[in-house]
């Protein structure tokens, strides 16, 4: 009897716990570090970019990614449009890997039909250090303005469904529309 008491505990704490919501990346309230990664695409290709150092105050979005998916590509076209409609706006997808592979990674954008925002890779699957990022964290996004994150989700591979997106999408606007107040 007690085992199947302590197997039952087991259980729900394994389902709570997976269930959970991963703390990965800059807290809200603080400011992003800056850090650079080669970027596969747009005018920067092939260089090394801070994309932090350069928005500065200006609100941004950026993305750290372990995987290529297709909600991942929706997310990134959902910010693609929002870069066309807000002023000094930018978002960019950073993906971590042990080996940057330039031409993939601008394959996959073309294929996702990105047009402004970039995509590159920072070369460790930890991710900038500064970040903390979780290792079991596939996709995190972090929106900032001011030198601030205002916004920061973080999913585990395959958790990140096109319902997700549209989701993620509602809570970046809005966190971008109260930097303005």
């Amino acid at each position: 009897m007690r085992i199947i008491a302590l197997a039952t505990c087991f259980l729900a704490l394994s389902v709570c716990t997976a269930a959970e919501s991963l703390t990965s990346g800059v807290p809200v309230g603080k400011r992003p570090g800056p850090y650079s990664f080669l970027v596969a695409t747009g005018k920067e290709r092939g260089q090394s970019t801070c994309f932090i150092c350069e928005q500065g105050k200006k609100p941004a979005v950026v993305i750290f990614a372990r995987s290529l998916s297709d909600p991942l590509g929706k997310l990134l076209l959902k910010f693609d449009d929002e870069t066309g409609t807000r002023k000094d706006f930018k978002a960019w997808m950073t993906l971590l890997t042990p080996k940057a592979d330039l031409d993939a990674l601008a394959n996959w954008s073309k294929t996702q039909g990105l047009k402004s925002v970039p995509i590159g890779a920072f070369e460790d699957t930890d991710g900038p250090p500064a970040y903390l990022l979780h290792k079991d964290a596939d996709v995190t996004v972090m929106v900032f303005a001011n030198e601030k994150v205002l916004l920061n989700r973080s999913f585990r591979s395959g958790e990140l469904t096109l319902k997700d997106v549209d989701a993620m999408m509602a809570e970046a606007k809005t966190a971008l529309d109260k930097k303005k107040e």
